[in-house]
């Protein structure tokens, strides 16, 4: 079992660790040994080419039923979380933002949100309290009020969907946020306005820990990790700072495949 990952900040509190985690799906191994560890208020990438196990790890982290941990375990605040349910984990401060939000026409905004708000909290929430906070935060993320009115998706752009994503994190306030390639399918501009909207949060929550899950180096441009891991076929073939982007972006993951 490879060693557990050192956390960049020696003294953060550690939110997230994962240790030796073997994952299947459909038959097929994916994930084969992954550790990793994540402080409070750290920013993590995880980078890898195609089918390298990239989104498999984000939605075990959050409890997706579809994958199987054939070993290893995830604790979260030191807690061993391996085996809850997704609503679960939310309840505890995870949050995944999803590569393909879903879109559910006939629910607006601001109904989900009181509706995840109270999930999280364990108490009821009012939709007075719900609208003031989501009116703050509209304003903070630079999104029209009226946004808040909409129907969840629906007929959103990518990059709407991926604001809407960072909009639910604010509101939501996890301790722990899984960013599942939110820059896929944003052009440049839209990418910057989700990565300021994810600044926005943090700035605001100074301890909220961060994964980042990408392809490419152009979201950690506006992101700035701490850490940088590559995963190759399952496995966490390379750990560094933010110049390990630099030399993925320009060298590719051919260096690893072997």
């Amino acid at each position: 079992m490879a060693a557990m990952s050192e956390s960049p900040r020696g003294a953060a509190p550690s939110l997230l660790e994962v240790d030796g985690l073997y994952v299947r799906a459909d038959g097929a191994e994916i994930l084969k040994g992954v550790d990793l560890q994540v402080g409070a208020g750290e920013l993590h990438a995880i980078m890898g080419p195609n089918g390298s196990g990239k989104s498999t790890l984000a939605n075990v982290l959050a409890g997706n039923p579809g994958y199987e941990v054939t070993a290893g375990t995830v604790r979260f605040r030191g807690d061993d979380v391996t085996l809850l349910a997704p609503d679960a984990r939310a309840k505890l401060g995870i949050f995944l933002a999803f590569q393909y939000p879903e879109e559910i026409p006939g629910v607006p905004i601001v109904q989900f949100l009181r509706q995840a708000v109270a999930a999280r909290r364990s108490s009821e929430v009012s939709v007075l309290e719900v609208r003031v906070q989501l009116l703050e935060w509209l304003e903070r993320l630079g999104m029209e009020a009226s946004f808040a009115e909409r129907h969840l998706n629906d007929g959103f752009s990518g990059g709407e969907k991926k604001r809407n994503e960072v909009l639910q994190m604010a509101l939501l306030a996890p301790e722990l946020a899984i960013l599942d390639e939110t820059d896929s399918g944003l052009d440049i501009d839209g990418l910057r306005t989700v990565a300021r909207g994810v600044r926005e949060v943090r700035r605001a929550r100074p301890e909220l820990g961060v994964v980042v899950v990408t392809h490419y180096r152009r979201i950690l441009d506006e992101l700035s990790p701490d850490r940088v891991h590559v995963l190759v076929d399952g496995r966490i073939v390379e750990r560094g700072g933010p110049e390990l982007a630099d030399r993925l972006d320009q060298e590719g993951y051919e260096a690893w495949r072997a």
